[in-house]
């Protein structure tokens, strides 16, 4: 839809200039005041003429009228007027001729652009904390960041994921002294996460009766930074077995990372960037700690050190920021983190500003709202957790019971439930806007009807059975589209370049999504109302086919970018 759009600024823009030739009416200034009609009754693009009414010094009916005069006929679009609106509908030639065709053409690249050539973009996403399994929670920072990624690559970004996980800090000393007190490396190794997080929640269990064991902490993870060995390696191991049990998550998402650069890689780039700090005199003591007072900028003060010396996260950020910017010269960084943490990404570029760092405005902090599972939200130290393996492993099976019923003799049927399950759950979190809170439902997520995964993973498969059973797709020719659906099929495909500019634009993968559900009903209304196999006439037959094609490469392309497979049959 982007290049008719931009086609139909342009002749508006000289239809303007020929008419009202003082108005100084640009390309760019139509550009942006096209819109979507509300009813596809009303045409595929529309022109609203009252903002130009004080501009041009007319009614917005007369400047409809007047434009729709003066562009007559157009190869590409049927033009009217209605009232304070000027209605444009693709032509079916140009739907053929230029929708068509480039779909055809570019295949697995149709949607894709050029607009972050030799750009980079640093990814900061998915982030766990150490010793503690992943649980829904999780998932948001995740398939958000990994789809912002890959939508990113789609446009020609070098894009660079980083893993930062969440692997320094005082809850190692928690979980250190958990360990020495009531852990053996037998069962950690069998238990995995599941038993380092019984060991934290116990920690906590014991704290509230003796609160001595949080000096305890606190000085074994001093212990820690100070370079403890025993304290180390017992750190490097509780990050291992974390390591190897959220592989299995990842590989289930189809998610790998370029690097996994957690909190503890930055640990030794931190006194560079305190003395910084502290040379610029932004660095004050405050009850011993060392912080950098922002209330200036309407912001509690930025802790970098604490009393011990011990580093902050801040700080460990602020110095990985750096190092980011240092090794990859990026042109955007992107974090992906739950809206909580907002105020601590406002604090970091406002102190990342105050150091002089002129790329200070490439840092962007993409939020997202939370998540609950019939209302109940989420707490680690409580033992409250709805782990992600476990959702995955019931939605899983919960599909394989369907496919026994909708398809039993479906060949790969472990690796289709996989593919389903696990895709109902990413599209369910991702079809709402980021910063919603989900009240998570698996029963509405598993439906193959209505705005969810299996519909639209059903739908592609139905795109790929019709393509079998056609014997291939004709050679390329003349198309003549017979029914309204076939053209309505056709506007709503040439949307997708469109939509992932905007996505991008935005940080917001459910525009993809709902987008997928709007090409999903466009197809199956084509697919119910025009005979596509069984089509009398040949030339019928084989534009039919065709579109059927053309639709299966869009959502193909569309939901790999939010993080969904696509098996062939379902």
């Amino acid at each position: 839809m982007l290049p008719f759009k931009r086609s139909i600024a342009h002749v508006i823009a000289c239809a303007a200039a020929s008419r009202w030739p003082h108005a100084g009416l640009t390309d760019e200034t139509i550009l942006e005041m096209l819109e979507y009609p509300p009813d596809d009754g009303m045409g595929d693009l529309a022109l609203p003429c009252f903002k130009l009414s004080r501009t041009l010094r007319a009614a917005p009916p007369s400047i409809a009228a007047a434009l729709a005069e003066a562009l007559g006929d157009l190869s590409a679009a049927d033009v009217s007027a209605a009232g304070g609106y000027l209605n444009f509908r693709m032509s079916r030639a140009y739907l053929t001729d230029h929708v068509l065709a480039s779909i055809e053409a570019r295949d697995e690249r149709y949607g894709a652009g050029e607009s972050g050539a030799g750009k980079t973009v640093v990814l900061d996403y998915s982030s766990p904390n150490v010793c503690k399994p992943f649980h829904i929670g999780h998932l948001g920072t995740t398939v958000i960041g990994h789809s912002l990624k890959l939508i990113h690559e789609f446009l020609g970004y070098r894009c660079v994921g980083v893993n930062y996980l969440g692997d320094w800090g005082t809850q190692f000393g928690k979980q250190i002294v958990a360990f020495k007190r009531w852990g053996d490396r037998e069962t950690v190794e069998a238990g995995g996460c599941d038993e380092l997080v019984r060991l934290y929640v116990k920690f906590h269990e014991e704290a509230e009766k003796d609160p001595a064991l949080e000096d305890e902490a606190r000085a074994e993870f001093h212990k820690l930074e100070t370079g403890d060995e025993e304290n180390y390696a017992l750190w490097k191991w509780f990050v291992d077995v974390s390591l190897a049990e959220y592989q299995k998550t990842y590989r289930q998402l189809d998610i790998k990372f370029d690097y996994y650069l957690g909190e503890s890689f930055a640990v030794d780039k931190v006194p560079a960037q305190v003395d910084r700090l502290r040379d610029l005199g932004l660095l004050k003591i405050d009850d011993g700690a060392s912080i950098v007072d922002l209330t200036e900028y309407n912001m509690p003060p930025c802790l970098i050190l604490k009393k011990d010396g011990s580093t902050i996260y801040h700080a460990r950020d602020i110095a990985t920021a750096v190092y980011r910017k240092n090794t990859y010269d990026f042109d955007l960084a992107i974090y992906v983190t739950s809206a909580q943490q907002s105020l601590h990404f406002a604090q970091l570029f406002k102190v990342l500003e105050l150091m002089g760092y002129d790329w200070h405005d490439k840092l962007v902090h993409v939020p997202y709202g939370t998540v609950s599972v019939d209302g109940a939200k989420l707490a680690t130290r409580t033992g409250n957790v709805v782990l992600l393996k476990d959702l995955f492993r019931l939605s899983i099976e919960k599909v394989r019971e369907i496919m026994e019923v909708k398809n039993p003799n479906l060949a790969d049927k472990d690796g289709v439930a996989e593919a389903v399950g696990v895709g109902a759950i990413i599209f369910y979190y991702l079809y709402n806007s980021r910063i919603k809170d989900i009240n998570f439902t698996l029963e509405q997520a598993l439906s193959f009807e209505g705005s969810t995964g299996p519909y639209a993973q059903y739908t592609y498969a139905r795109t790929c059975s019709i393509l079998e059973k056609a014997g291939g797709v004709p050679e390329e020719g003349t198309v003549q589209l017979t029914a309204p659906e076939e053209s309505a099929l056709l506007v709503v495909l040439s949307k997708f370049p469109e939509k992932v500019q905007t996505a991008a634009a935005q940080y917001e993968p459910s525009v993809i999504t709902r987008y997928i559900i709007e090409v999903c009903t466009a197809f199956n209304r084509f697919y119910q109302n025009c005979p596509i196999l069984s089509a009398e006439d040949a030339a019928v037959r084989a534009a039919r086919v065709r579109l059927t094609r053309a639709a299966g490469i869009v959502l193909r392309n569309a939901l790999h970018l939010i993080c969904l497979k696509t098996p062939e049959k379902i």
